[in-house]
């Protein structure tokens, strides 16, 4: 079960004391998931997420799948994204965060109410650290190869878990040297291949094995929603991977992850909804 991280997330309180639900919000035109992709129609898509208990909405500018076309510029980016946390930071009480590498994005997002930043990259692009530590909201860490790898290329690992929780050690080093307090950070183990640096087998002893997460002392935030390891094991194309998704969903709480970040938040949240229960009874 979640242990008892309390955040400020811009004047709103994240009591991470139970697993709380972040709904994806991709105003992207290529996101992996067609389903996701909602430019024309966030407000919808949002109030909904919203009525079906999202604690979060993660808004992302920026396709990181696998063979997505080239990255925008932070302007473009900025372009997708700004309007779009100011209408819900406006509209609705829950947290903001803007799944962003790039320090004009960070800054901007946060000024217009954004109250989490979440980045793929682990704040590497150059300036994203300073960008990140001028303002005063969590910022989630995520394992990643940076950029696209090559086409074929296979990662290799001895102890997946062990590697990224080095990695992810490292960075929050990082961050605490740039000024950024320990407890504004989340760790994300990186469930994915592409850049995300995942064959479908380490995804699999990563989500076996995530407990060990728990050991660098912070809040673990698990994305695995309808990801390629779920296709694979399952032999399902994205848009019949919900059954897998909810799968894994429920054994990253189980093995203590505070934010399940997913694009089908109702039966996400019916699913925790249902392990608390029983470990209340």
């Amino acid at each position: 079960m979640a242990d008892g991280f309390t955040l400020d997330c811009a004047g709103k309180t994240l009591d991470l004391s139970k697993p709380r639900v972040m709904g994806i919000l991709n105003v992207t035109p290529d996101s992996f998931y067609q389903q996701s992709r909602c430019s024309d129609r966030w407000l919808v898509a949002a109030e909904q997420m919203v009525n079906d208990g999202a604690d979060i909405l993660d808004i992302g500018g920026e396709s990181t799948r696998p063979g997505a076309s080239g990255a925008p510029t932070q302007e473009e980016e900025l372009e997708r994204v700004l309007l779009v946390v100011e209408g819900l930071a406006a509209r609705f009480d829950v947290i903001i965060s803007v799944d962003t590498s790039s320090p004009l994005v960070i800054s901007e997002t946060v000024k217009a109410g954004a109250g989490m930043i979440n980045d793929v990259r682990a704040l590497q692009r150059t300036g994203a650290l300073e960008a990140a530590a001028q303002t005063n909201v969590p910022v989630v860490l995520m394992h990643s190869l940076v950029d696209q790898p090559a086409p074929g290329f296979v990662p290799v690992y001895d102890d997946v878990i062990l590697q990224v929780s080095q990695y992810l050690m490292e960075r929050v080093a990082r961050c605490q040297e740039a000024g950024i307090n320990r407890e504004r950070l989340i760790l994300d183990p990186g469930f994915g291949g592409g850049m995300f640096g995942k064959t479908p087998t380490c995804d699999l002893a990563m989500l076996r094995d995530l407990r060990r997460l728990h050991q660098l002392g912070l809040p673990v935030l698990a994305g695995m929603s309808r990801k390629s390891f779920i296709g694979a094991t399952l032999g399902r194309e994205a848009q019949e991977r919900l059954a897998g998704s909810l799968a894994a969903a429920m054994l990253a709480a189980q093995a203590g992850a505070q934010i399940i970040r997913v694009h089908d938040v109702a039966e996400t949240v019916d699913v925790l909804r249902l392990m608390q229960a029983v470990s209340e009874a």
